[in-house]
């Protein structure tokens, strides 16, 4: 449960990190390798989850599938809740 959680909030936290965390990291591989600007929220993501796994290994954990799941439901966070309010309008108004 702790993994899912850090991955959450990992996931949800890359969504706004590609002028702190993105983009000074591709800057700083620019001699060596060439980051598009479309890859560029998926470096983040990247760079966000490795951060969380290694918050995790000091804590020995080691279930994959809550973290992998965590971080990808933490990426789409937002859309989810607003699809989640549209139907709950919808449902309302009917």
């Amino acid at each position: 449960m702790l993994g899912f959680l850090v991955a959450l909030a990992a996931g949800f936290a890359a969504t706004g990190l590609d002028e702190t965390l993105g983009r000074p990291t591709a800057r700083a591989l620019a001699p060596h390798i060439v980051v598009e600007p479309g890859e560029m929220k998926l470096l983040t993501f990247m760079l966000t989850m490795l951060i969380a796994a290694l918050v995790l290994a000091v804590f020995d954990y080691e279930s994959l599938i809550g973290f992998m799941l965590g971080g990808i439901l933490g990426w789409f966070a937002n859309r989810i809740v607003a699809a989640a309010r549209t139907a709950l309008d919808k449902n309302r108004a009917a």
